[in-house]
């Protein structure tokens, strides 16, 4: 019994070794080459109608903002795949607009400016593909 589970756990030992991507880093740490950023301007405004507006700006040029508020919105009369039936009615939605922005590695400066509301997340920049028509 001890040869076979120390012939198991060889077995397994070298089918880890071997599976093992070659370019890994090795104790499990990764490197990387970038620098810590602080923030270096930020506001928060939170109201009482739900509405808010946050922004902040780090030292390595990435800049966010965000808007939000509540709307609403008119839900049609529909049936539940049991049958139930739901009749019209109001619900409130976030819907929150804003941007981020940063330099790429290549030194190129990658906008993104969205709108999720209650028809999805909508990005718009000019990196991001354009689906065809």
């Amino acid at each position: 019994m001890y040869k076979f589970v120390c012939v198991l756990c060889s077995a397994l030992l070298l089918s880890y070794v071997i599976a093992r991507p070659q370019d890994a880093p090795r104790g499990g740490s990764a490197t990387t080459t970038t620098t810590a950023a602080s923030i270096i301007q930020q506001d928060n405004v939170n109201n009482a109608d739900g509405s808010f507006n946050s922004s902040y700006e780090t030292s390595n040029g990435i800049r966010v903002e965000n808007v939000g508020y509540l709307k609403k919105i008119i839900i049609p009369k529909s049936e539940t795949a049991d049958g139930q039936v739901i009749d019209e009615h109001e619900e409130l939605v976030l819907v929150q607009t804003g941007s981020y922005s940063y330099s790429d590695p290549e030194g190129n400066l990658i906008t993104l400016r969205y709108v999720a509301d209650e028809n999805g997340f909508q990005p718009e920049g000019d990196h991001l593909p354009v689906a065809p028509q």
